[in-house]
């Protein structure tokens, strides 16, 4: 039986390929195809057929994004991940890439009747008054359906496709076997290593697809903005919530890109633009937690000028350290401070002393960024300041981690938002104070104490691993697998001294024994050889009396002599 469940599963893989053989094919990449799968003609078969199957195409960017779409939701998304990427793919398929739509057609409302029932275990009538039966949104792997709750609660409740993490783990499946032949069969492949890419992809699609995780993103936002009262973060009823469906408060408002509708509404717009600054930076100062999909459609304005956060799927982390590297960098920016800038990359492991020539990047770094201060939203890219970053980092190949390439991917987005809404604000002014603030906040007592725990717990790991990592070096030692060479200068008679050294140690305590053994003998109750002796009026005397009597004269000439011989060589 298992053997027959696996041949299914190969064959459906294989299914798959072909499918994604003939899209490669319709959009001129047949050539692509024969590299992949070692393609040889086969005897009859059509000549138009062979020209048409191999007819060479150029891998543009638009044919890429074109064969992506076609494949549908796993493959999106992947683009979607890809356009992130920059640091890997030329701008020009950035571009292109960020182009895909996340919009599909919804499945038929009986299906997602179907999720919510098995899911919930109860009938849809008594779990909503109301359920709008037309989806509000639809996207590859949730679509968004208006709702009431029984207490007359307005909501929004996103629902998975039904099936589709079984489509999406077939489709992982089959990205790791074309990355495999990507590699093996492509110089590029070998370069951009896409089997890492797929690695990445694997890691964040299913946290995307879990609502109990994105529930609690939500969670996590709201409790960072509890006191904030211009910012709106929905609640989220998890009685109704579950790893397949997300029910939320649902905020009612518009959509911060329709400026006139704002006009109209009596809402200043650059007062929004304002608000998104200082939300975006309490993200990135304050919190460590940010949006990392911030565009009009995921940013609605209430008609009382708050401004709402909605689909919390993408979002990322920072740790403390890199808060403070971040801020560094915003000052360094704004302060035109370049050493500080250097040492907030040397601090982030971005750069690598050793490897690579600081002074050029340093010359490199100041010629792209003079020209960006003191300019506001609408006479600055940061689009352009993204380009240049990418720019460095490739030159200088410098591996950028994934949360940095989001966050960088949110600046564009904020940026966008900002000049849609005519806002003049400079962003690294707007966001000195919240650096200054993180800053300062490092020398805090209790951060303080804080850190010297982490430190602590550091030296407790190490010294809890060192016996394990002498004792394996020791033993390829034995073994003869490693050889150890000491190289040492300045030791010259060394050994001497050392042995003089031990050699008085040796004897200091020969005579604290001595001391403490003619002390023991000399108050001993017990006497053996007790005689008469008449010399200087001592009356009667032991044996043991004159051993102790002989060990304390002894030790006193051995000590005195002791502490010259220290004496006279300089060391007391």
């Amino acid at each position: 039986a298992m053997g027959f469940f696996k041949a299914s599963a190969g064959l459906r893989g294989m299914r798959r390929f072909g499918v994604i053989a003939k899209v490669l094919i319709k959009h001129g990449l047949g050539d692509v195809v024969e590299k992949l799968v070692g393609r040889k003609d086969k005897e009859g078969e059509p000549a138009e057929i062979k020209r048409a199957a191999l007819k060479p195409g150029v891998l543009s960017a638009r044919r890429i994004r074109l064969v992506l779409e076609e494949l549908g939701p796993s493959f999106v998304k992947l683009g979607q991940l890809m356009s992130t990427r920059a640091d890997i793919f030329p701008a020009e398929y950035i571009d292109e890439l960020r182009k895909l739509q996340d919009r599909v057609p919804p499945i038929p409302f009986p299906e997602i009747q179907k999720v919510i029932e098995e899911e919930l275990k109860r009938p849809l009538e008594e779990i909503f008054a109301e359920l709008d039966t037309a989806a509000f949104a639809a996207a590859s792997v949730a679509q968004v359906h208006h709702a009431t709750l029984p207490g007359g609660e307005k909501v929004v409740v996103k629902v998975i496709r039904p099936g589709i993490m079984k489509k999406i783990r077939e489709d992982i499946r089959l990205m790791y076997y074309l990355a495999d032949k990507i590699e093996k069969s492509f110089e590029v492949g070998r370069i951009l290593a896409p089997s890492n890419l797929v690695r990445e992809f694997e890691r964040t699609i299913f946290k995307e697809i879990d609502m109990l995780i994105e529930a609690g993103s939500i969670e996590k936002f709201a409790y960072n903005f509890r006191d904030i009262d211009e910012v709106c973060i929905p609640k989220v009823y998890w009685d109704y919530s579950t790893k397949s469906i997300l029910v939320m408060e649902r905020i009612d408002g518009i959509k911060m890109d329709q400026v006139d509708e704002l006009r109209a509404h009596g809402i200043d717009p650059k007062n929004i633009a304002r608000i998104g600054l200082r939300s975006f930076s309490r993200q990135l100062m304050e919190f460590g937690f940010f949006h990392a999909d911030p565009h009009p459609g995921n940013t609605i304005v209430m008609y009382d000028g708050r401004v709402g956060l909605v689909d919390f799927g993408i979002t990322g982390y920072l740790d403390e350290e890199m808060m403070r590297q971040i801020a560094n960098i915003f000052l360094g920016y704004a302060e035109h401070d370049y050493d500080l800038l250097l040492d907030a990359f040397l601090d982030a492991g971005l750069l690598d002393e050793e490897t690579m020539d600081l002074d050029s990047f340093l010359i490199d770094l100041k010629d792209v960024s003079e020209s960006f201060y003191g300019r506001s939203l609408q006479s600055i890219s940061v689009r352009d300041v993204y380009d240049q970053i990418i720019y460095l980092a490739l030159k200088y190949h410098i591996q950028l981690p994934r949360n940095l390439l989001l966050l960088l991917k949110t600046f564009v987005q904020t940026e966008a938002l900002g000049k849609i809404l005519e806002s003049d604000e400079s962003l690294l002014e707007f966001t000195r104070p919240y650096a200054r603030k993180l800053i300062k906040r490092g020398y805090d007592a209790n951060k303080i104490f804080k850190n010297i725990g982490r430190e602590a717990r550091y030296v407790g790991k190490y010294a809890k691993v060192m016996p394990k990592f002498v004792h394996d070096i020791l033993k390829q030692v034995s073994k003869g697998r490693q050889r150890v060479e000491i190289w040492h200068e300045g030791f010259q008679q060394f050994d001497t001294k050392l042995e003089k050294g031990l050699n008085r140690l040796t004897v200091g305590l020969v005579l604290s024994a001595s001391i403490l053994a003619a002390a023991l003998v000399l108050n001993s109750a017990q006497k053996v050889l007790e005689f008469e002796i008449s010399f200087l009026g001592l009356g009667k005397i032991s044996l043991t009396g004159i051993l102790g009597i002989t060990g304390y004269f002894v030790t006193t000439v051995l000590g005195v002599w002791l502490i010259i011989a220290i004496y006279r060589s300089g060391k007391l």
